[in-house]
């Protein structure tokens, strides 16, 4: 069974792709994200979209252009996920039909990403905003809508964020570095699912 958590691999390679999806799909994570800043993004989108697509959601971060949104349709990238919200950039990701999560700190970026076509929020960075200021941003947004705190959540205080109403988590340096084996990330990503259980269990 997947959980609501995003993999943010900045700084893959091309070569250890395939390997580290596999690795995330077998713990638990099928929702996998590689920033366009790392070496040749788009050969490992490619790679792992070709791989593991059918098991897990593969796509892009840090997007900030509709040019960008369309090399990763091409690279058969399936989710646009920025730091921003743009609406050249969310705007394009619905016309692929591609899932799109725009960073929004306020809830006036919030509601014009939604506006503009976003599938959910990236709330970014986390850690700037925290719990409370989730929990007061759930009472304007319209129901249904999907937010996911990114930058600042992780094991410590993922029951935090779920009280608050965080749908999910995308996971950066906690899960991968560069660097990191595939069996290390395997093993981050296991103990990161069991956090978030624990999390959901005891969340009211």
């Amino acid at each position: 069974m997947s959980r609501p958590l995003i993999a943010i691999l900045r700084g893959l390679r091309p070569e250890e792709a395939v390997a580290v999806g596999e690795a995330l799909v077998a713990a638990g994570i099928a929702v996998i994200e590689v920033p366009l800043n790392s070496p040749d993004p788009f050969a490992s989108i490619r790679a792992m979209a070709h791989a593991i697509g059918d098991r897990a959601t593969v796509g892009a971060g840090t997007v900030l252009c509709p040019e960008e949104v369309e090399r990763l349709k091409e690279a058969g990238g399936r989710i646009v996920v920025s730091p921003n919200a743009d609406e050249a950039v969310i705007r394009a990701a619905a016309a692929h039909g591609l899932e799109s999560w725009p960073g929004v700190m306020t809830p006036t970026e919030a509601f014009a990403a939604l506006r503009w076509g976003a599938t959910g929020l990236k709330l970014f960075p986390g850690s700037l905003i925290g719990p409370e200021g989730l929990r007061a941003m759930r009472a304007v947004l319209p129901s249904g809508t999907r937010v996911y705190a990114v930058g600042g959540a992780g094991p410590e205080n993922f029951a935090a964020w779920l009280a608050a109403g965080a749908d999910g988590f995308g996971i950066g340096s906690a899960l991968y570095r560069p660097g990191m084996t595939a069996e290390q990330v395997g093993e981050r990503a296991r103990a990161l699912v069991a956090a978030y259980d624990r999390a959901r269990e005891d969340s009211p």
